[in-house]
């Protein structure tokens, strides 16, 4: 690990002056000058002790004021702080009676040492795990290289790799949060170095590799999140989350699924299905969704929706075993809102 600077950042407009890249583009087109954001640090941590990044200057802004605050208002939905920790969420009472799908999300995330440490938005933004991406010794698509080594028919490790929109890197996000939040229709709040706010959906917070091989997201290197926004969820709502991962003690999803639906009896009056692991960015379901609304949740419906779900799965050579996966924790998604 190289020696680098640190700075305490006193607040978002601080913090903002003294970044001047992101993780995504040191990665990418490495420099001697970088300074960017670190606030839970578990993912920059991992980066610096594997020896792909070598910044001047972290940024830390795990500290600033008002960022690590959660607010629940019945009619308007929550307000999650960039810097909340994933352990505050898992244990909220607010979260678990409101948005259970997220409750289970993160309380299936990481360890709970990790947990106490992570942040919400460090774990949306957080890169591939992919181990060739996190390998010194390949040079892949996403750190400006020529090749994506997964995808090698007989050598490629591609296990845990995606099996949808798998056309460039088909490496999967890591953050199975962001499938309860995408459920959810979350958003995300952006402050720009011009101090100006936006707001974006999780579904266009994220970049295909098809859009820019170079990143994840869609922040840039004066963009720092500072909230996440959950609105209310209507009357008679239903969620679930489901992760299926190889260990279960502590391991990376291999399929996970979060459905929220709004529910009339056993009618579906509205219902959006997410699925993270499946595709190189969280992604919804939006044909499943189709043959669900306005009808009857039964064994026939669920089966037909979990079936077109992964119509469009393209598996490579080894990970052709997560469309049975996905079909059969979909189902179980789908029959617990019965």
């Amino acid at each position: 690990m190289n020696r680098f600077s640190w700075y305490e950042a006193k607040s978002v407009e601080d913090a903002l002056k003294n970044a001047n890249t992101t993780l995504s583009e040191e990665l990418y087109s490495p420099s001697n000058e970088a300074a960017f954001f670190k606030s839970g640090g578990i993912d920059v941590l991992d980066f610096l002790k594997e020896g792909l990044i070598s910044p001047k200057t972290i940024v830390n802004v795990r500290d600033i004021p008002g960022m690590d605050k959660i607010e629940h208002e019945h009619n308007e939905g929550m307000t999650i702080g960039a810097n909340v920790t994933l352990a505050e969420i898992e244990h909220h009472p607010d979260v678990a009676i409101n948005f259970p799908a997220l409750q289970m999300a993160v309380a299936h995330a990481a360890t709970p040492q990790l947990r106490n440490m992570s942040t919400i938005a460090g774990n949306l933004a957080q890169r591939t795990r992919c181990w060739y991406f996190r390998s010194v010794d390949h040079q892949c698509f996403r750190k400006n290289g020529d090749r994506c080594f997964a995808r090698h028919s007989e050598t490629g490790q591609n296990e845990g790799h995606a099996i949808i929109n798998n056309g460039s890197c088909v490496s999967v996000h890591a953050s199975s949060i962001a499938t309860a939040l995408l459920a959810l229709k979350a958003s995300v709040v952006i402050q720009g170095g011009d101090m100006k706010k936006k707001v974006v959906s999780i579904e266009d917070f994220f970049v295909s590799p098809m859009q820019d091989i170079s990143r994840e997201n869609i922040l840039g290197k004066k963009d720092l999140i500072t909230e996440i926004k959950v609105p209310a969820p209507s009357a008679n709502t239903k969620s679930f989350y489901i992760k299926q991962v190889a260990r279960e003690s502590y391991d990376w999803s291999l399929a996970d699924v979060a459905v929220v639906a709004e529910m009339k009896g056993n009618t579906c009056v509205d219902i959006t299905i997410a699925l993270g692991a499946a595709a190189p960015t969280p992604i919804r379901s939006y044909e499943a969704e189709k043959i669900l609304k306005g009808e009857q949740l039964n064994d026939m419906s669920i089966t037909k929706a979990a079936e077109k779900a992964m119509e469009v799965a393209r598996p490579l050579s080894k990970n052709g075993y997560k469309i049975p996966l996905f079909k059969s924790i979909i189902v179980r998604a789908l029959s617990e809102l019965i």
